[in-house]
């Protein structure tokens, strides 16, 4: 037996199994092996990474997010003891949280002989392969014959020339193989050992955890002309970097924040071809070439001289192998459907979905036109200064005010229309984020600097006690602007003696008031110690 290192072997399977005694296996004989292709059907449920900010952007190759997968399987079963191998479960599977109902479960094993570079080299040590060799300076492609003398931590082949150490040499050369060798498979795959049973056609329910997966809110937000109103258009972009496509799949996303516990043990939730598991044995080949890949993903899939993997199905055809954060848009009309789970909220999909290998695909799940709102330009003061004017936009998430519903935490982008010589042109007012808000919130969104609107404070008297200001606003644009002054309540200053109408609101002493076009208001106070 070889003598490979702890750690290989954790990362080469997982199981959980009941014990047997050695003198009642010698007795039992060997199960009979049936596999199950693929799923009759499958749903798939996408739960956020809840670490990630409503701001940060989806990375396919550090998604941190999960799904929990079920799928539903009919086996013909032989009567006693048998192994189950579910080919194509997600490459993320978590194995223990496995949940397998229509068959009395006895162990399940994760089987990580999969059809990767770790597994060929396994397969072919002692064997000869063709060694494809590319000339850096010339170009030049040269095939060699080779054989495999190990695939540890380094991979060594024996030539005509001798040993030789695939390592960090910084050349472009591959191995090819000449075909894929008995009992590696090329879809992940979960195998279960039953206890006895009558045998028969049997309809199987395969339930689990799977890394590799999140979802994220977009919304895009056009402002009318007023900016009164706002139609709110928002996006459900699920995203997967696992290895395995869910053909027609019901579709949920679930909103919110659930509690997750870090997970003991060894086990990679990124999966059989993640950079970080290969490189335990590899360090920098096989990637292709020995200096690319390293911490960017998943190396190239082997080549074969002889080997064609079958095409894929007709659905996953027809849509194009996505490229790192490419996003495939459904052209449906329909949009995802809101429903309560527990505090959580879930968006059902209303039609079949395909969540593709190492893709991103968007649904619309919210369509609220002529949402009721406005632009606010507001500045923080305290005392004798004021932060920079700053423009928001602010909605109350009422169904009266056209809204109404809950809003998962997301990125937003605001539009406006503007004339030009050509005709009114849709330009970006600018972009903001939004957390999760529930039914019934003030939903304010921050914009941008105000670039027309300006504030500044004037000392206006003196005392031992206090000082007298002035807060000057000016509106330079050609139309009303609406203005809000907070006064800081955690300064340790007392602000009084107010000229103008103040709102006490969240702690705070607010000014609000409407800066006619091409004008401006003062308002008058005093600062002084608590």
């Amino acid at each position: 037996m070889r003598n490979w290192p702890a750690c290989i072997f954790a990362l080469t399977a997982l199981t959980l199994s009941v014990p047997i005694s050695a003198s009642a296996s010698a007795q039992v004989a060997a199960p009979a092996v049936i596999t199950s292709d693929g799923p009759a059907s499958v749903s798939v449920s996408l739960y956020r990474n809840p670490e990630r900010g409503a701001d940060e952007a989806l990375q396919l190759d550090d998604l941190q997010g999960f799904a929990l997968i079920s799928e539903t399987r009919v086996v013909d079963l032989p009567p006693g003891r048998v192994v189950i191998r579910f080919e194509g479960v997600a490459s993320g599977i978590q194995p223990e949280s496995a949940i397998v109902l229509g068959a009395p479960v006895a162990e399940k094993n994760r089987d990580r002989a999969l059809l990767s570079q770790r597994g060929l080299l396994d397969a072919f040590t002692g064997q000869q392969v063709i060694i494809k060799r590319t000339n850096a300076q010339t170009g030049a492609v040269t095939n060699e014959a080779g054989t495999v003398r190990s695939g540890g931590d380094r991979v060594v082949l024996q030539t005509k020339d001798g040993f030789e150490a695939l390592y960090c040499n910084y050349q472009n050369e591959t191995l090819l193989f000449p075909g894929v060798p008995a009992g590696l498979s090329a879809k992940p795959t979960l195998s279960v050992t039953t206890a006895d049973q009558p045998g028969g056609k049997q309809t199987i329910t395969l339930t689990y955890l799977a890394g590799n997966f999140d979802w994220q809110a977009n919304y895009v937000a056009q402002l009318s002309d007023d900016a009164k109103s706002v139609d709110l258009l928002a996006w459900l972009t699920m995203a997967s970097a696992d290895d395995t496509s869910f053909v027609n799949a019901d579709a949920f996303a679930i909103a919110g924040k659930i509690e997750r516990q870090p997970r003991d043990g060894a086990w990679q939730e990124n999966g059989p071809y993640s950079a970080d598991n290969i490189e335990v044995f590899f360090n920098c080949w096989p990637y292709g070439n020995t200096t690319s890949g390293l911490g960017n993903g998943p190396p190239p899939p082997p080549e074969f001289l002889t080997f064609a993997p079958p095409p894929p199905p007709a659905m996953v055809m027809r849509m194009a192998v996505m490229e790192d954060s490419a996003i495939i848009v459904t052209a449906q009309k329909r949009i995802a459907e809101q429903e309560d789970l527990g505090d959580l909220k879930l968006y059902r999909i209303p039609f079949a979905v395909t969540v593709a290998a190492r893709a991103q695909k968007q649904v619309a799940f919210l369509n609220k036109p002529s949402v009721a709102g406005e632009m606010i330009y507001r500045a923080e003061v305290n005392s004798d200064y004021n932060s920079d004017v700053a423009m928001l936009y602010r909605v109350q998430n009422k169904k009266s005010d056209g809204l109404g519903e809950a809003l998962p935490a997301g990125k937003i982008a605001f539009f406006q229309s503007a004339n030009s010589p050509s005709g009114p042109r849709r330009m970006l007012v600018g972009e903001s984020k939004l957390d999760d808000k529930a039914v019934g919130e003030e939903v304010e969104f921050p914009l941008s600097d105000a670039s027309n609107v300006t504030a500044a404070i004037t000392e206006t008297a003196r005392d031992k006690k206090s000082a007298s200001f002035a807060l000057t606003v000016k509106n330079a644009n050609p139309h009303d602007v609406t203005f809000e002054a907070e006064f800081r309540a955690d300064s340790g200053i007392r602000h009084d003696k107010f000229s103008g109408k103040m709102i006490r609101k969240k702690g705070k002493n607010i000014w609000r008031a409407v800066i006619p076009a091409n004008s401006e208001a003062t308002l008058n106070y005093r600062a002084g110690g608590e």
